[in-house]
């Protein structure tokens, strides 16, 4: 059983790193040099699709193994208020990321929305604050369920 826990919790945090280290790369690296670069539709578009890739892959790892990760961590012990309130906040803010990610993921939306909305404007950092948001809350269940 210990076994696992082991691979669930390096797969989820893998899998959560990939997608919130691609989304500051993404921000921080590839934006800027394609800006920089002249327009590349043709690079830009392979970039988006090899990322959306990755993301979608990530996203059905971290349902997979978050479920299991809550399924195993409620059913160890009593837990409490405390972490179980974080644990639901990290939860919402994990659905909001996927719910942005699908919103993101849709080419006809973007296509249409041409970055003029606000969502669209800021979706990538709104991504990226979520994920750490939900790094960091994950750093807050562990202490909580190590102080239990």
């Amino acid at each position: 059983m210990l076994a696992i826990r082991v691979v669930m919790r390096a797969a989820h945090t893998l899998a959560g790193a990939a997608w919130v280290g691609g989304s500051l790369f993404y921000l921080v690296v590839v934006i800027p040099a394609l800006k920089i670069g002249g327009p590349a539709p043709a690079l830009a578009a392979k970039i988006a699709d090899l990322f959306r890739s990755m993301v979608n892959i990530c996203v059905g790892v971290l349902l997979l193994t978050g479920g299991y990760l809550v399924f195993d961590r409620l059913t160890q012990t009593t837990l409490g208020a405390p972490y179980l309130v974080v644990l639901v906040v990290k939860i919402v803010a994990a659905l909001l990321m996927f719910v942005l990610a699908f919103y993101m993921a849709q080419s006809r939306v973007r296509r249409l929305a041409k970055r003029s909305t606000r969502l669209s404007r800021m979706a990538p950092q709104l991504m990226l604050a979520l994920g750490i948001l939900v790094f960091v809350l994950g750093a807050v269940l562990n202490s909580l369920f190590e102080a239990h």
